[in-house]
């Protein structure tokens, strides 16, 4: 039986569509609020159809010296063209991006992953050093 860690997917956003960008300062003010985009496709755009999409994105932080990471934010993305009428004939259509704000007083590691509903799991990570 495969573990849950070992399904996890890693490569170079800018040459994979399915790994999730984090975009976030290096480095950040001791307690003051800073942003962090995720998203999926930057560089290569990942298809948003009923049959193709991103579900979901998730945002950890795992601060240093802390045993377990903080889920920080979860976007869920439910619109992929789907209707009554059949598949991709929906008016609606999300996109695999959403925007967290928090504050943090420890540096550590940002951490986030996605899902495909072709592909399955997907990670990245990014160092985040606190001034």
């Amino acid at each position: 039986m495969a573990e849950l860690k070992d399904l996890f997917q890693n490569a170079d956003w800018k040459k994979e569509k399915h790994v999730p960008v984090i975009e976030s300062p290096a480095s950040v003010e001791k307690g003051k609020f800073f942003q962090v985009k995720l998203s999926v496709g930057k560089e290569i755009a990942h298809p948003n159809t009923t049959e193709h999409h991103i579900r979901w994105i998730v945002l950890y932080f795992q601060a240093d010296g802390e045993k377990f990471p903080y889920e920080i934010a979860r976007f869920e993305f439910s619109a992929h063209g789907e209707s009554a009428a059949g598949p991709n004939t929906g008016i609606a259509y999300t996109h695999p991006e959403g925007t967290a704000t928090f504050k943090t007083d420890k540096p550590g590691t940002l951490m986030a992953s996605s899902f495909c509903n072709i592909h399955g799991l997907w990670q990245n990570s990014q160092r985040l050093e606190v001034k």
